[in-house]
């Protein structure tokens, strides 16, 4: 196994909004728009940053249409639909895991003073 690989697929889209955005997308094309409102934690200037780096990285693909009001939609390309199954078992992992995850940092910050305590 190639670590160095798995390191630079997790740096492009292990980030905190990456996978919430080719999720996001995996319902078909969608305008910035849709995206701000879909994931609403996310701010718009990060939206753009992201978008701009899974692009740069063959994941999603802009389309401009030459229409009287302008219209751009992003989409996945064939790459960003194949990373999709991946994304859905981790989200069905976390999804199903979350809670025990959560009770085990609780155990942890409560059994001993630790200078990594969350706030």
């Amino acid at each position: 196994m190639d670590t160095d690989f798995i390191r630079e697929t997790l740096d492009l889209v292990g980030d905190k909004w990456s996978m919430l955005v080719i999720g996001a997308l995996a319902n078909g094309d969608a305008r910035y728009s849709d995206l701000d409102t879909t994931i609403p934690a996310l701010s718009r200037r990060t939206l753009t940053l992201t978008l701009k780096r899974l692009q740069r990285s063959g994941f999603v693909e802009r389309t401009s249409y030459p229409e009287v009001a302008p219209r751009v939609e992003d989409s996945l390309t064939a790459l960003g639909t194949s990373l999709l199954s991946a994304i859905q078992h981790l989200a069905a992992w976390s999804s199903d895991h979350h809670t025990e995850v959560r009770r085990q940092q609780d155990r942890y910050d409560r059994s001993a003073p630790h200078s990594t305590r969350r706030a």
